[in-house]
């Protein structure tokens, strides 16, 4: 991330990675996921990686429809094979015995082989490799900036949503993708093709585009709820 210390280099990445597979849930580089950690497998995970790196990877599940309500899958459920790993950058234990954690996006890895458990939650090998760029300057701009705002304000319009939209205009082009990318709602498969875009000019064109054929596609289904015109 922009102006982090930690780590430098894919070097420093570590050779094993706590793994927390999360139906409907994007993290990229640079973004920032607030999460409530209850379950004993992801409690003692966050607890290692407290003790440690401090780094966890998300990862989508390939069935979200196998998830409970609060997004985890069992054990056994294959997962996507790119994931991005995130620092624990914000920890609270509440009074009921829950964690409240923020992740910070640090860099993407692609799975090279599933590790033994540890303590009930899955651990993967990493191949950080493909993705050293994740490590470089995340506030830059992107292109196609005018066009994914205009596709955004269309979009909120179209579903009632209320925002700041002249701070979002003001975000630079890198941040702005990153959050809007987290936060629409998307399909796994479209949340997926977003992380494993190669760059966020990429990541820009291709959500341009999803919000776009939103807007298209519910402007078609009410033109065919509309009653035929009397006259």
């Amino acid at each position: 991330m922009a102006g982090s210390a930690y780590p430098i280099s894919v070097a420093e990445l570590p050779g094993a990675l706590p793994i927390f597979p999360l139906a409907g849930v994007l993290l990229l580089p640079g973004g920032r996921l607030p999460l409530n950690v209850f379950e004993p497998r992801y409690r003692n995970m966050t607890l290692d990686a407290l003790g440690g790196d401090r780094l966890i990877g998300i990862v989508q599940p390939q069935r979200p429809e196998a998830a409970s309500p609060a997004g985890s899958v069992s054990d056994r459920e294959e997962v996507f094979e790119t994931g991005c790993a995130g620092r624990i950058t914000e920890f609270t234990e509440t009074d009921d015995g829950r964690f409240l954690i923020a992740l910070s996006g640090l860099c993407r890895f692609r799975i090279a082989t599933e590790l033994p458990m540890v303590k009930g939650y899955r651990r993967v090998q990493p191949d950080w490799s493909p993705y050293a760029g994740d490590l470089g300057d995340a506030l830059g701009e992107v292109a196609g900036k005018e066009r994914l705002l205009k596709a955004l304000l269309d979009y909120a319009a179209n579903k009632g949503l209320a925002g700041d939209w002249a701070s979002v205009k003001g975000m630079p082009g890198q941040v702005l993708v990153t959050s809007l990318a987290m936060m629409v709602p998307l399909a796994a498969e479209e949340k997926q093709a977003l992380l494993e875009a190669r760059d966020s000019d990429e990541r820009a064109r291709m959500l341009t585009q999803l919000m776009e054929m939103a807007i298209h596609e519910r402007g078609a289904a009410g033109d065919r709820r509309s009653p035929a015109p009397r006259h």
